[in-house]
């Protein structure tokens, strides 16, 4: 089975919290390797970003490392 990512953040509109487990390939695939996750909140639908190294540290430190 491969190693999954929590991926957590936080609306800044309404407070929702989002989490996510991903696999390495899924992250790669739906954010690619950016500083910053492009999120959009499934309460009021509002479009944010947050940065990687918040929502998953551990991810971002292996996708440093990559570099």
């Amino acid at each position: 089975m491969a190693k999954q990512y929590r991926l957590k953040a936080k609306c800044p509109q309404c407070g929702c919290s989002a989490v996510m487990h991903l696999t390495p390939e899924e992250i790669e695939k739906k954010f690619g390797n950016v500083p910053n996750a492009k999120l959009e909140c499934s309460q009021c639908m509002e479009k944010y970003e947050v940065a990687m190294k918040d929502a998953c540290p551990e991810w971002d430190k292996e996708c440093q490392a990559m570099k």
